[in-house]
């Protein structure tokens, strides 16, 4: 039960992560980013191209800087003109950058499944009351802490943090007020997308990387944003975990439904708590 445990706080730590993410990019700019998953994609062979000739840590961060310059580059084109459209529309073009990357990476890498080496010094395994677990696995599960205090510290403590907070619940009301929300816009998705990189290169050691890799992850990311809050940071940490856990005992006890189990909590947390676990903008 220990082993079960960790393990589905390993994958709630990936889900968070990635879904912080899309928590922030939607907060700001009001986009429905299908295209996050293909990023997550993007940022794993990012970091295990570079990781063949400079080691897993310069290739975590050339993931998180590229990713974050696409991210911008990608707010630029598609987010900052859609977000006034119809989210049918944005929905479409985010679904057709996610088929766009993918074909991409498949050109350039091809459609075998890559395996890439986690860190020397994470290789190991670690005893927790006498059972052995993967350091690596503990080291997934210590950088969703260290993103989420990092988040919260810089949400809470700093001035641009206090600006993401309100325009996240009324970026209108946040404009008039004299903040340049069209900037702020721009930092939180190069974040958003920074993170979404991060993600990547953190799962490659633990998922077998594919083209397709972000599509499958993306639908469990989107359950943990709608039952967290859409704009809610703390309900998404909540949320990940809750998922995470599901999914992973879920895999254990009720193999033949596993993929229901996150989707039944979904419904339940919207039948009696429409808004999400957690209040917008919290």
């Amino acid at each position: 039960m220990l082993i079960l445990v960790l393990n589905g706080l390993v994958y709630g730590s990936l889900l968070y992560v990635l879904s912080v993410g899309l928590v922030l990019i939607f907060g700001l700019r009001r986009v429905t980013n299908f295209a996050h998953g293909g990023l997550f994609m993007v940022g794993a062979y990012l970091g295990y191209a570079v990781s063949t000739f400079g080691g897993f840590w310069l290739g975590l961060i050339v993931s998180i800087l590229g990713l974050s310059v696409l991210g911008i580059i990608i707010d630029r084109l598609i987010f900052r003109p859609l977000q006034d459209h119809d989210p049918i529309n944005t929905l479409l073009v985010t679904f057709g950058l996610l088929l766009a990357l993918e074909d991409a990476v498949r050109t350039i890498f091809g459609k075998d499944f890559i395996l890439m080496q986690p860190p020397p010094a994470l290789a190991g395994v670690t005893r927790l009351l006498g059972t052995p677990f993967p350091s690596y696995r503990l080291f997934v599960i210590a950088v969703a802490v260290i993103v989420a205090v990092a988040l919260a510290t810089w949400l809470m403590k700093s001035r641009i943090g206090l600006f993401v907070r309100a325009a996240s619940v009324d970026p209108v009301t946040t404009g008039i007020q004299g903040v340049d929300t069209e900037k702020l816009s721009m930092l939180v998705v190069a974040i958003g997308t920074g993170l979404a990189g991060l993600a990547g290169v953190v799962s490659a050691p633990l998922l077998a990387l594919s083209p397709s890799m972000g599509g499958y992850i993306l639908i469990d990311c989107f359950i943990v944003v709608v039952t967290g809050g859409l704009t809610s940071f703390t309900g998404a940490f909540v949320a990940a975990m809750l998922i995470g856990q599901a999914h992973n005992l879920g895999v254990a006890y009720f193999p033949a439904v596993a993929s229901l189990i996150p989707l039944l909590l979904m419904a339940g947390v919207l039948i009696f708590r429409p808004e999400g676990l957690v209040k917008s903008g919290h």
